[in-house]
């Protein structure tokens, strides 16, 4: 046989395999698209494509390891679209409100036409995912629905294709607090209210273009897959070409392994009693009275796996019930307007369990565990109570549930005692996640998740008796698009500890000690340590200045509680890391004279790592900063200017590591040069995006 060899000097090319090809072919398509970052191709070895990397892991969209300790454990793995394989596009990083990136978690998403899709790899096995999500509003608003094709690839993967049902009936709101569905609306439905666009006055009428300040723009889907995916599983969520929607943006994959529903055979059933599992019936009567007899003859209530319509409160006290687990037993139910108000001002009610009212004694001895409540809120009314759990729960528990849609996932109104609210999931609520409201003491909050809130995810509020002795301890707040991610308004001796809190958008941010809403003063001690906050201290619109991570506001009166703000790390703060600020017309009369920072970690602000707008004083130690955008302290204090310095002051306690980036003093110790109570004020200061957070080799102060 003749072997013919390739001429000298003109060495032969080598034949690209179909896969080389069909690399080369996406790189290229890729490119043109402005998608080359965003389109993973396989990796070739010896002409075979290698298994795909598995999508980055994240934690509140950085690196796990740098939340390590902070936040809930609920086995849950989190993958960031912009981060996985796509023909999409990536939108963001943005973090501008009323904008599809301010929104998404990590501040950027993909966004999918008909056709298109984003791909993961799975780093862990699952049996189940989370898909958050945003789609179109209707054009003149109440939201539409549109498919998503799930399916599965991968050596050793079992095959799976499911078609998921999107909708955006529960999302898109539009103007000013308490917010509208029309997204046609084009004047203010606050006319009374200062306007920020148009730096309007109270009282004054104006046309602004539809749609004005839409928000609230994602949703999340839970699904089941009937298997479990191993590692190494490529999971697909694409758009079918004659989808509803024209766009699907992806923000977040969770995925998670479910075990098997829980069976109770010592238990009042409610299956004996009537309750449909299939959700075509109303399963409240027999609720009641599997609740009735298992009072009676001293049993737990237990609801087996299926989908129960309950279009009302049940009314719970001295009772267990506990379902399959939330992925199995779910509550459901309409929103229902009433013939005539009730008497705290409702028009509408819907499902929820409620602890009979503090007014009747509240309830006792109830213990909730393992069961989904999926509500039909639509629109912000307060005085409505259709939120999940509700009334006054003394001596109780509330236990793995995941709370969705309704508009307030658990809002306690005391007095009431020793309230435990553990590994819960609570999502997509028109307002707040959890409230401590009036008078909730000795009760703790731990290793629960609270994401898309429509107001403060976490709040304490004191509003004229004092909540007094609770915690609020190891949970994750992500995306909350109005208010703060964790609030306190008043109150005594309350911890906030281990948190971890992402992303908060407009008019709050991600911790805040306020006194306002008409709440009791603080008092004793206020613990706020070892939490994390990432991407917090945005643009306050109103105000048009920037907030900090931690906002502590003396509004009504003087916040003299002893503050203790210790270990805390604060990630990546769009503007600074710490404020204390009070309203112009009252800074001659009140002050925040006991803030004791220590042992606190500042990777990256935008602009200061502390910004002080009030009268009072701090000590600082041990505090390390690093990537600070504008100057290490920028002290107003009450705008006085006084010959002898600001009214705020500080104490250099030592062992506070970082530069300043003053170009005064550039390059020198980042507190040193403000204390005691140096007037450094700029009203706001230029913006430097600091870098991504990293890895931090902790200094030696000194040693």
């Amino acid at each position: 046989m003749t072997r013919h060899l390739p001429r000298p000097g003109r060495p032969r090319r080598p034949r690209r395999t179909a896969t080389a090809r069909a690399v080369a072919t996406t790189a290229a398509l890729a490119t043109a698209l402005g998608l080359a970052a965003t389109t993973a191709a396989p990796a070739l070895a010896h002409g075979k494509p290698r298994p795909p990397a598995p999508t980055k892991v994240t934690t509140a969209g950085i690196d796990p390891s740098l939340t390590a300790g902070r936040g809930a454990s609920l086995g849950v793995t989190e993958y960031e679209a912009e981060n996985a394989a796509t023909n999409g596009t990536v939108i963001g990083p943005g973090r501008d409100a009323y904008t599809l990136p301010a929104e998404a978690s990590g501040r950027s998403a993909v966004s999918l036409d008909r056709g298109q899709y984003v791909e993961f790899t799975l780093a862990k096995a699952t049996n189940a995912i989370t898909v958050r999500y945003s789609i179109p509003d209707a054009p003149q608003g109440g939201g539409i629905t549109s498919p998503l094709t799930v399916t599965s690839s991968g050596k050793g993967a079992p095959t799976l294709r499911k078609s998921v049902s999107l909708t955006s009936q529960y999302a898109w709101l539009y103007n000013a607090y308490p917010f509208s569905n029309a997204p046609t609306l084009t004047t203010s439905i606050q006319p009374d209210w200062w306007t920020v666009e148009c730096n309007c006055s109270p009282g004054t009428t104006t046309t602004f273009p539809a749609p004005f300040r839409p928000n609230h723009f994602y949703d999340e889907q839970r699904v089941l897959l009937g298997r479990t995916l191993p590692a190494g599983t490529t999971l697909r969520l694409a758009v079918p070409k004659d989808a509803t929607a024209a766009t699907t943006t992806i923000d977040v994959l969770d995925t998670q392994q479910v075990g098997l529903p829980k069976v109770d055979l010592v238990a009042a059933n409610v299956l004996l009693f009537g309750a449909d599992p299939t959700g075509r019936r109303d399963s409240a009567p027999a609720l009641d009275k599997a609740i009735a007899f298992a009072k009676k003859h001293h049993l737990k209530v237990y609801v087996p796996p299926g989908t129960y319509q309950v279009n009302r409160h049940i009314v719970v006290d001295d009772v267990t019930i506990e379902g399959a687990g939330s992925w199995y037993t779910i509550f459901k139910g309409h929103q229902v307007t009433l013939d005539q108000p009730a008497a705290d001002g409702s028009v509408h009610t819907g499902v929820g369990f409620y602890g009979r009212s503090a007014a009747d004694g509240g309830s006792t001895n109830v213990h909730l565990s393992g069961f989904a409540i999926e509500g039909d809120v639509r629109e912000r009314i307060d005085t409505d109570q259709v939120n999940g759990i509700g009334g006054a729960l003394s001596d109780s528990t509330i236990d793995g549930l995941y709370i969705h849609h309704t508009k307030v996932g658990i809002w306690l109104d005391g007095p009431m005692t020793n309230l435990t609210i553990t590994n819960n999931v609570v999502a997509d609520q028109i307002a707040d996640g959890l409230n401590f409201h009036t008078g909730v003491t000795k009760s703790v909050v731990r290793n629960n998740s609270f994401r898309n809130t429509g107001d403060d995810a976490m709040a304490m509020w004191s509003e004229g008796t004092e909540d007094a002795d609770d915690t609020f301890d190891h949970n994750t707040v992500q995306t909350p698009v109005l208010a703060n991610g964790i609030a306190l308004y008043g109150g005594r001796d309350l911890t906030v500890s281990n948190n971890l809190v992402s992303d908060p958008i407009r008019e709050g941010s991600a911790i805040q000690l306020g006194s306002r809403f008409g709440a009791t003063a603080f008092a004793g001690t206020v613990s706020v340590a070892d939490n994390t906050t990432v991407r917090g201290g945005p643009l306050e619109l109103n105000w048009n200045f920037g907030l900090g991570a931690l906002w502590i506001y003396a509004l009504e009166k003087s916040i003299d509680a002893d503050i203790e703000i210790t270990g805390d790390h604060f990630l990546d703060n769009t503007y600074a890391a710490l404020m204390v600020v009070s309203d112009y017309g009252v800074k001659d009369q009140v002050s925040v004279p006991n803030i004791h920072v220590k042992d606190v970690r500042v990777d990256g602000a935008g602009t200061d790592v502390l910004i002080a707008r009030a009268a009072g004083h701090a000590t600082i130690q041990n505090t390390d900063v690093r990537n600070i955008g504008w100057w290490g302290v920028n002290n107003c204090g009450s705008f006085n200017f006084t010959a002898a310095g600001s009214e705020f002051g500080i104490d250099d306690l030592g062992g506070n590591d970082g530069v300043d980036t003053n170009e005064f003093r550039a390059g020198t110790n980042w507190l040193a040069p403000y204390t005691p109570n140096a007037i450094t004020c700029n009203d706001r200061p230029t913006v430097v995006a600091p870098p991504a957070p990293s890895t931090w080799v902790q200094p030696t102060h000194g040693l």
